[in-house]
């Protein structure tokens, strides 16, 4: 890997498709240097390819890790600190919309463990890098579902409820609003800023995972759906443009603020949420 030592590194989860390739497809035409989580080897190394072609930007580093995994959240960010190289930006993207409840290897629901817990969890290992680097910048993409979400922590893997896809989706997309606005508080005065998104509704390759009807159903409705390449603006704009340097603990749709829902602003759930995923991911 080519780097000047004066780029700003970025690193983005999720980023051999959808939102997270055309964030990583735009920061790298802006000279940033690029780390590249992807699960997939072979989807992974295309994807550094072509951005290397159309951007001639050699700067893109490739890491292969399943984010459903506390283990792989471990190498990934001990392998990294290793480099002892700075870390300006942090994009949390990786998503996942499942139909059918599943688990992980350590029993945790799936779209918790991806959606949340990693976000939560890679953060958190990589957080003194971040401060270190300041000024430095937590993006976390959300999503407008968070409005219709209900969070239970004393079952946030609906093994005791109805398993509704949209609805574990929706509290994952909350809890991604509970966690960057208390990691925001806990980070004010380090030059480390904290800000969440929703990207619009945008044709990406989630829920591409699962059998039946759900595919079929995302196909047809795709036309009506903004490319990622729109849903990728607001993800580049919060890491990258110089105006929002001191903006922290925010929510921001089409590169302006909003208000998110109401409950995303409850102190008391924001510490709670805080506490079980320090037991959930191990740092307890």
């Amino acid at each position: 890997m080519e780097t000047t030592g004066t780029q700003r590194v970025c690193m983005i989860t999720g980023a051999s498709s959808g939102i997270g390739r055309e964030t990583a497809f735009e920061l790298a035409a802006r000279g940033y240097e690029l780390i590249l989580v992807c699960r997939d080897l072979l989807r992974g190394e295309a994807t550094v390819r072509e951005i290397v072609r159309r951007t001639r930007n050699a700067s893109v580093d490739l890491r292969i890790a399943d984010l459903s995994s506390p283990r792989a959240i471990r190498n990934l960010s001990h392998e990294f600190l290793l480099e002892a190289r700075p870390l300006h930006v942090l994009v949390n993207n990786a998503g996942i919309l499942n139909t059918r409840r599943r688990e992980t290897g350590e029993g945790i629901e799936e779209v918790w463990a991806v959606n949340h817990l990693a976000y939560f969890h890679l953060t958190l290992l990589l957080l003194e890098r971040i401060r270190e680097s300041a000024p430095a910048r937590v993006v976390n993409v959300s999503s407008d579902a968070h409005r219709m979400a209900r969070i239970d922590l004393d079952d946030p893997g609906f093994s005791q409820r109805p398993y509704r896809g949209l609805a574990v989706y929706a509290q994952s997309k909350l809890a991604n609003l509970l966690f960057s606005y208390e990691l925001a508080r806990r980070l004010s005065g380090t030059g480390v800023t904290v800000n969440c998104l929703h990207p619009g509704t945008v044709a990406t390759g989630l829920g591409r995972n699962n059998p039946g009807a759900w595919p079929w159903l995302t196909r047809l409705i795709s036309p009506l759906l903004w490319r990622a390449r729109r849903g990728a603006r607001t993800s580049v704009w919060l890491a990258s443009a110089p105006e929002i340097e001191h903006t922290t603990g925010r929510y921001f749709q089409n590169c302006r603020e909003r208000r998110s829902a109401r409950l995303s602003y409850d102190r008391s759930l924001q510490r709670r949420l805080w506490e079980l995923s320090l037991k959930q991911v191990g740092l307890g």
